[in-house]
């Protein structure tokens, strides 16, 4: 290979560029820091948490329908609610967000209310703050871990169904597929595993996983078999579109670990679940979170505040919406 100065210098402006993309996006959640409203909204934790207590009160769905909505946005132009923006083309107006459950917007939306009650705290919490602190109390309120909350977030301007495009891992994902699309995040594969623990809570359209139970060669073979018949028996062909299934079939109003023993007794709902127990690479994480409720909250919790980071606006790169789900 000949080396010329031309691709040296090629060479040092790529080097430059990642640099600089790379200090951009640590100094972004940098600013992000849990006494940011200190002075401003000292009581927006226990605001937040009230509202989402009574959130809660009326329908356990506010517990995963919050939780998806926050992977949701953080997944599609980073962490800054615009997944809430309402319009002709909006975020959650795209295929893949039309499952988000209404429960979940309703919440950002009741403890936006319940902030904006109080004068000290009108217009100065962003929505995707209130997301953030939101998805932290019906984690606890599941019976999963607490932990302090990064904040500083502003609020996104735009939202467009063409953004949430290849942003979001599909049912039918392999390891591969998920490595790749959470490391783009920054992301690691023990981060992806601990953060699909999550699907211990919450449910799934039939179609999503009909596949695996119907398909001309049968019964997917790295489905438990008796689970595939009650899946048949819950989704027979040609079910309601509507009908949906606990994705936890043992604990699924509990944030636990019973998610990666189903792993192992080959009760993974979707092939991405039990893709991460087939294949030898994620095997082993799989069976320590399986065997160590601990550990599985520790890793969820480092994994979820790296997820609160990502593609965070910060100082004048953002607003604070005065209405969350307005359209932009």
């Amino acid at each position: 290979m000949v080396w010329t100065r031309e691709k040296e210098s090629k060479m040092k402006t790529q080097m430059l560029c990642v640099f600089v993309l790379s200090f951009f996006v640590v100094s972004s959640y940098a600013q992000l820091r849990q006494n940011f409203y200190q002075t401003t909204c000292p009581n927006v934790e226990s605001i937040v948490r009230s509202a989402v207590n009574k959130k809660f009160q009326q329908t356990f769905v506010t517990i995963p329908a919050t939780l998806r909505l926050f992977f949701h946005d953080c997944f599609v132009r980073g962490c800054d609610a615009s997944v809430l923006l309402a319009n002709t083309n909006a975020e959650k107006d795209h295929p893949d967000n039309l499952s988000l459950a209404g429960d979940g917007f309703d919440t950002v939306i009741k403890a936006k209310a319940a902030l904006d009650s109080n004068p000290s705290c009108r217009n100065k919490v962003s929505c995707a703050d209130i997301l953030a602190l939101a998805t932290r109390d019906v984690v606890a309120l599941a019976g999963g871990p607490s932990y302090k909350v990064e904040l500083g977030r502003r609020d996104g301007r735009i939202s467009t169904i063409a953004s949430v495009q290849h942003r979001l891992p599909h049912p039918d994902f392999k390891l591969d597929q998920l490595n790749t699309m959470f490391a783009a995040h920054g992301l690691s594969q023990t981060d992806m595993i601990a953060l699909s623990g999550a699907h211990t809570l919450g449910f799934s359209h039939c179609g999503r996983f009909s596949g695996r139970i119907y398909s001309k060669k049968g019964i997917d073979p790295t489905l438990n078999r008796q689970y595939a018949l009650q899946l048949r028996q819950m989704c027979p062909l040609n079910v309601d579109p509507r009908i949906a299934i606990n994705m936890d079939p043992t604990t699924p109003r509990t944030f636990d670990n019973a998610y990666f023993q189903n792993l192992q007794q080959g009760k993974g709902l979707f092939v991405s679940d039990q893709i991460l127990f087939t294949d030898s690479r994620s095997k082993s994480t799989v069976n320590q979170f399986a065997s160590s409720n601990s550990a599985f909250n520790q890793a969820f919790v480092n994994a979820i505040t790296k997820l609160g980071r990502v593609g965070v606006l910060t100082g004048n790169n953002g607003e604070i919406r005065r209405v969350c789900t307005r359209t932009n």
